[in-house]
């Protein structure tokens, strides 16, 4: 008679578990890239903060982030927050005393694929807040940065930039910012034309090179003139009589 194997209920156990802990690997390492995915594509986020000063009591709050984009480019767009009922009275109460409107960023690196690398302080700047009201929340704030990326400063304009007393309604004007963000970094210095004047130099070195009556010598191009001038004087020499002769 032929017997055949049995599996026993302890290895299919086994089995069931083994397989369980390898989905559970799989699955979290799955969702540990999907995180640094999406991480990656929204950016590293830097907290912009306003203040408005009517006294010397200065309070930060957040306005928006500044997301910085990975990419061989400088990216960085702007992420803001709508004004609350409650934000839009406090400003105007901070323009009626002509007060400021303070803007304020960490000096941090705009570059989203290094190391994020913060220093101390921050950069500020600021404009009048009525300036701020009456251009119904249109700014340009432009970033300064360093050779290697790294923020030295930051301004702030309204468009208009005048305060002409103009009424403005709250629920209409003052709601949502209408903000222009550039970045500026310095500009290199051109470099010696070290390259251009090589090349001139190679072009004038072929030139006498298809010509070589430019390389002859002086005595070489004008030779014949020398040697006439040498038979003049001889003659010249020969024909004038020798020195104490007798007269006829």
């Amino acid at each position: 008679m032929t017997s055949f194997p049995v599996c026993s209920g302890g290895t299919s156990v086994k089995m069931a578990r083994s397989i369980s802990i390898h989905l559970a690997v799989l699955s979290s390492v799955y969702f540990l890239l999907i995180a640094r995915f999406v991480n990656c594509n929204n950016g590293r986020r830097v907290s912009l903060n306003i203040s408005l000063v009517s006294d010397d009591i200065t309070n930060f709050r957040v306005r928006g982030s500044l997301i910085l984009k990975p990419g061989r480019e400088q990216s960085v767009s702007l992420s803001q927050n709508q004004l609350s009922e409650e934000d839009r009275i406090k400003l105007k109460e901070v323009a009626a005393v002509d007060g400021l409107y303070k803007i304020r960023v960490p000096r941090v690196s705009l570059q989203p694929d290094r190391t994020e690398r913060q220093m101390e302080g921050h950069l500020t700047a600021f404009v009048r807040a009525c300036a701020m009201v009456e251009s119904h929340l249109s700014d340009v704030l432009t970033l300064h940065t360093d050779v290697s990326g790294v923020l030295i400063g930051v301004s702030i304009v309204t468009v208009p930039g005048a305060c002409k007393g103009t009424e403005v309604e709250d629920e209409v004007d003052l709601e949502i910012f209408n903000t222009t963000l550039t970045v500026m970094a310095p500009l290199s210095a051109p470099g010696p034309e070290t390259a251009l004047f090589l090349e001139r130099l190679e072009q004038e070195t072929e030139k006498k090179g298809k010509n070589p009556q430019e390389q002859k010598s002086f005595f070489a191009k004008y030779w014949y003139l020398i040697l006439g001038g040498a038979i003049f004087l001889m003659l010249t020499n020969s024909a004038q009589p020798p020195p104490g002769g007798a007269r006829e």
